[in-house]
């Protein structure tokens, strides 16, 4: 169960977030920092309880029209050996010290924990209140998908997306799709995408919008869309 703190972090991630999202290959908005309004997002518990996996959706008002994105992340209380391109930066929590924030596309335990979400064997969970399920997160479940533990491996991040391959059993590839500027109301409705999750956030204006957030596919899709 992740404990959600009523403390401070100093820089803030939307502080971070705001220099490092114009330096990622799907950043559209064409500024040299970002101005960001955090727009929604869920979390997902760690097993061992050492490592916060937070999904978040930003707004950002930085480029004229505003654009809203997910930044996946995770919080480690010492850096993740190998994981150097993944690092949004650190930050000093009010209750637990300092955090190594992570692009979760980089981080094992994320990945893991994802793969288990659109497997149905994760639940969301609420970004703002303890051990409280969130039950607005749409999961279409991956039934036949190895209900195993998944590992990491390559990571590839294009205009649009990012994928993560994923090492399973058996000789089949299949990749965790990550939707970097989600678009409202898409949503699939065939079976172009076996296992996905669908997640409401607000926009400027207050309302709520829905889109895809992550998809399971195999290793036949193109990446990097």
């Amino acid at each position: 169960m992740s404990i959600i703190y009523r403390t401070t972090m100093r820089p803030t991630k939307l502080e971070l977030l705001e220099t490092w999202l114009p330096s990622q290959p799907w950043y559209v908005s064409g500024a040299e920092r970002a101005a960001l309004v955090m727009a929604g997002g869920f979390r997902l518990d760690d097993p061992a309880g050492e490592v916060g996996v937070e999904f978040m959706a930003v707004t950002d008002k930085a480029g004229g029209e505003p654009v809203t994105y997910q930044v996946p992340m995770t919080y480690r209380a010492a850096p993740l050996a190998g994981a150097d391109d993944g690092l949004i930066g650190t930050s000093d929590h009010g209750v637990l010290g300092k955090r190594w924030i992570y692009d979760a596309t980089h981080d094992p335990v994320a990945i893991a924990q994802t793969y288990a979400l659109v497997t149905g064997r994760a639940q969301p969970q609420d970004r703002s209140e303890s051990d409280t399920a969130d039950r607005t997160v749409g999961v279409r479940a991956a039934t036949g998908a190895p209900a195993e533990d998944a590992g990491i491996g390559e990571v590839r991040h294009g205009s649009r997306s990012s994928d993560v391959d994923l090492a399973l059993p058996g000789d089949g590839l299949l990749r965790l799709r990550f939707l970097r500027a989600p678009r409202p109301d898409d949503v699939p409705e065939t079976e172009d995408w076996p296992g996905h999750v669908s997640v409401s956030w607000t926009d400027l204006d207050g309302g709520p919008q829905r889109g895809l957030w992550c998809a399971l596919v195999d290793g036949s899709v193109d990446g990097g869309e």
